[in-house]
């Protein structure tokens, strides 16, 4: 019940910040207008490509525009606090809860991610579809898939954003860390151009990473591409990643709060 508190307490205090998020809505938005339009020149040259018709193509941008916040596909995504508080010394703090310092970041991670696909995500994705036409599914069973692999993404985003937080255990500075992972996941999750329109062995190794399992998978399963056998291999493969570095994430953990010493006391 801690953890549900803690997830239901973010979720309340990212929504009270109305302003910022319809500013994002309108910033995804628009940016979703520039790559679709950029989308709908390069499939008009190349139709099919990556195995996507441009409906398909269309649908991708929107899901990314509407995953942007939600799986913070550009880093931070509130784990940014968690490294200053690392760098400040208030971290020790956090040790001291009686509760699981991984845990209690991913229940807030949980409720900041429901708020923003729901403040950032519907709204974008909505105006995509009046707008163009879009390869979304017509029965529920496929959204309630869709949702599912859009929460295991979230579960691998944070894995990888703790991660990349726990190394200011032993930085001075985890910011240059924090912009070369958000990078790496704005090209390897898909969201600068899908991960199957990359060709040859390179599109077979970046499909296997776990920044695929963030926006590609979640994408190809809202359209239908992943389905049947497909379907439950995609969320295998976003279940065993989620696993596996959250795992890491607790042997880093342990080996980064084993002996802490805050200005050098």
């Amino acid at each position: 019940m801690v953890y549900a508190a803690v997830a239901a307490g973010s979720f309340r205090r990212y929504a009270t910040y109305r302003i910022a998020t319809a500013a994002g809505v309108f910033t995804n938005t628009v940016f979703g207008f520039i790559v679709a339009y950029t989308y709908i020149a390069l499939w008009d040259e190349r139709p099919h490509l990556g195995g996507y018709d441009q409906a398909q193509a269309l649908t991708f941008v929107w899901t990314g525009q509407a995953l942007l916040a939600t799986a913070a596909l550009m880093g931070g995504g509130g784990l940014d606090e968690m490294q200053e508080r690392i760098r400040t010394g208030d971290i020790a703090v956090d040790l001291y809860r009686p509760a699981d310092l991984q845990l209690w970041w991913l229940a807030t991670d949980l409720g900041r991610a429901g708020l923003q696909l729901i403040g950032r995500g519907v709204a974008p994705m909505a105006v995509g579809a009046l707008a163009f036409p879009l390869a979304l599914p017509g029965d529920a069973l496929t959204w309630g898939w869709f949702l599912l692999s859009v929460l295991l993404g979230v579960l691998v985003s944070f894995a990888l954003r703790y991660l990349v937080a726990l190394a200011s255990f032993w930085l001075l500075d985890g910011s240059g860390l924090a912009m070369i992972s958000g990078l790496a996941c704005m090209f390897f999750t898909g969201m600068v151009l899908p991960l199957r329109v990359f060709p040859g062995g390179f599109g077979e190794v970046v499909q296997l990473l776990p920044w695929a399992a963030i926006l590609q998978v979640p994408a190809d399963v809202l359209m239908g591409v992943r389905s049947g056998d497909a379907l439950v291999r995609g969320l295998l493969f976003q279940a065993v990643w989620a696993v596996a570095l959250l795992a890491l994430g607790r042997l880093v953990q342990s080996a980064a709060t084993r002996k802490v010493v805050v200005h050098g006391g």
